[in-house]
C-alpha cells in the first residue's frame, strides 16, 4: 500500500493521534506506586489537576501503519493553536490537513482530491459523538471523554488505576487506565460490542520542562475483524512559537465522500 495513495481513510485516523512535547529537558517518565486507598473521585480529581498549558506547539510525528499486509512508515510535520486549529502536513505538502471546532478538511496532491466535513465520519468510526474538543484531549493524552459527569468504580490493575463506569452504557463500552506517577491516560478504550468495533489508545510520557506530555502512542483500531495498528513518535518539538498554518484546497480537486 502506498500511503500517500489512500492518505483519505488514514487522515480520518490518525487525526486522533497527535500529541506535543518540547524540545527542552526531555526525559521519559516512569515508575511511580499506586496507593489501593484513593477513590475513583480523588484520581479523577488528579488527572484534570495535570493539564498541560500552552498556546502553540510544532514539531514532527513519525506515523507508522500496518494493516494486514499493508505496512508504510511516513514522517508529518504538524502544528497546533489550542482550542482552535490542528494542522498536518507530509513532506512538500502532498497531503495536508486542517482541523478546526468547526470542521475537518484535508487534500491530496497525488489524487488530486479532498475532503471537507464536519467531525460526523469520525464519530462514527469511534460509535461516540465526536468534536475538537475530544478529539484534543486524545492528541494531548487526556480522557476522551469527561469523567466527572459520570461515576466510576475504581481498582488497581497491572500497576494503574482502572476505571469502570458504575453504570454501564447501552450502545458502547469505555474503560480508561491511568498511570500513578502523574495520573495521565496509559490506556483508553471504547468499543461497540454490536457492531465488533473497537478503538484503543496506548501512551507513554516525557517530562519536558516540567510539563507531562505523550512521547509515543499506539492506536489500535478494529471493525469487523479488519485490524488497522497506527504507532507515533514524537520528537523535536517546541512549545508557544510564532506560527501560521496555510492551507488552501488547489483548484480543480475533486471532493469524495468518507464512509
Amino acid at each position: 500500500m502506498n500511503l500517500y495513495k489512500n492518505i483519505s481513510k488514514i487522515a480520518a485516523v490518525t487525526v486522533f493521534l497527535y500529541t506535543l512535547g518540547a524540545c527542552k529537558s526531555t526525559k521519559s517518565i516512569t515508575g511511580g506506586e499506586v496507593n489501593s486507598r484513593l477513590s475513583a473521585k480523588n484520581i479523577i480529581n488528579a488527572h484534570y489537576s495535570n493539564q498541560p498549558k500552552f498556546k502553540t506547539l510544532r514539531g514532527r510525528v513519525k506515523i507508522d501503519y500496518v494493516n494486514g499486509d499493508d505496512s508504510q512508515g511516513v514522517n508529518v510535520s504538524f502544528r497546533m493553536e489550542k482550542d482552535k486549529v490542528i494542522w498536518m502536513s507530509a513532506p512538500l505538502g502532498v497531503v495536508k490537513v486542517h482541523i478546526t471546532p468547526n470542521k475537518v478538511s484535508f487534500y491530496n496532491k497525488l489524487q488530486n482530491e479532498y475532503f471537507d466535513g464536519d467531525f460526523s465520519y469520525l464519530s462514527d468510526l469511534l460509535g461516540t459523538e465526536l468534536d475538537f474538543e475530544k478529539v484534543q484531549n486524545l492528541l494531548l493524552g487526556n480522557a476522551v471523554l469527561d469523567l466527572r459527569k459520570e461515576k466510576f468504580n475504581s481498582e488497581v490493575y497491572n500497576g494503574t488505576y482502572q476505571l469502570k463506569p458504575k453504570k454501564a452504557r447501552q450502545l458502547f463500552k469505555i474503560l480508561f487506565q491511568l498511570e500513578p506517577k502523574n495520573f495521565k491516560i496509559a490506556t483508553q478504550e471504547i468499543s461497540q460490542p454490536e457492531n465488533a468495533r473497537q478503538l484503543m489508545a496506548k501512551y507513554t510520557y516525557q517530562d519536558i520542562s516540567g510539563n507531562v506530555l505523550p512521547e509515543d502512542v499506539k492506536i489500535i483500531a478494529e471493525e469487523a475483524g479488519d485490524l488497522t495498528t497506527i504507532d507515533l513518535s514524537f520528537r523535536n518539538l517546541e512549545l508557544n512559537k510564532p506560527m501560521n498554518f496555510p492551507y488552501k484546497v488547489p483548484k480543480g480537486y475533486d471532493k469524495i465522500t468518507l464512509k
